[in-house]
């Protein structure tokens, strides 16, 4: 796929448009995105890799309504962030965005059931209780729901924050360097459940990342310098992406 081929909007789970972001002005401004325009189709796993200071974070807090842009539009699903109140982008992210961060962000007095259901405990909604117990299984997280984040691994606590991510079935998963704090075998077992979530659940991921690896687990993966799309991959594996960070000077 590439960012000119046309597409009904419903096959799209995110879109930005000529996205722009500055940090500072003046002589300590910082243009970290200038003018991206991409589209995240729907069922499909996108890695977000480059250079450090390429704007690969940035894109992602912005896509994710996290940080405010300065210029461009984003829309999730059929709905623009730039025209929501924060009451209503609260309510959107807690519903229609998942995130996974490197750092869990667990709270320690909370189960990992309670963690689990804690975003749509929040906005006041009620999980279905089949595609709770569909994930919890899937993540292999039966045994450990009523134990805390301290009685729990690395990688558990990474399926936990997972599980929180997919329990509204949202329009997309933001995964911030998902492996960062895990060990290889815990890693590799989160990409591949990130990658089944896309394939047999049908969710939409887009994960950033610094590494190859993790990279080529991923159907596409978007490379960024300098605040601009560089380079669009399909079917990555660790080899090309590695090539084009060499080539972007990363």
């Amino acid at each position: 796929m590439t960012l000119t081929t046309a597409a009904p909007p419903r096959q799209w789970a995110v879109q930005t448009t000529d996205l722009v972001k500055v940090y500072g002005s003046g002589d300590t401004e910082v243009r970290a995105l200038d003018g991206v325009t991409v589209r995240f189709e729907r069922g499909r796993f996108t890695a977000i890799m480059g250079p450090s200071g390429s704007g690969k974070s940035t894109l992602m807090h912005c896509a994710a309504g996290l940080d405010a842009v300065t210029g461009g539009t984003v829309r999730i699903g059929g709905t623009e962030l730039g025209g929501l109140s924060d009451r209503a982008l609260t309510r959107l992210r807690r519903v229609s965005i998942g995130f996974v961060f490197q750092s869990f962000n667990l709270l320690p007095t909370l189960t990992a059931e309670q963690n689990i259901r804690l975003p749509l405990d929040l906005a006041g909604v009620r999980p279905d209780p089949a595609w709770f117990d569909h994930i919890v299984d899937v993540l292999g997280l039966a045994d450990r729901l009523r134990h805390t984040p301290s009685q729990l691994s690395g990688g558990q606590q990474q399926r936990v924050a997972c599980a929180r991510a997919l329990l509204a079935r949202p329009e997309v998963v933001f995964a911030d360097e998902p492996t960062g704090n895990l060990d290889s075998h815990s890693g590799a077992e989160l990409l591949d459940f990130l990658r089944r979530s896309v394939h047999e659940l049908g969710q939409t991921v887009v994960m950033v990342t610094h590494d190859p690896v993790a990279a080529g687990h991923a159907d596409r993966a978007l490379l960024l310098a300098d605040g601009r799309l560089a380079a669009d991959l399909t079917d990555p594996s660790a080899d090309s992406v590695l090539d084009q960070l060499k080539r972007l000077g990363g």
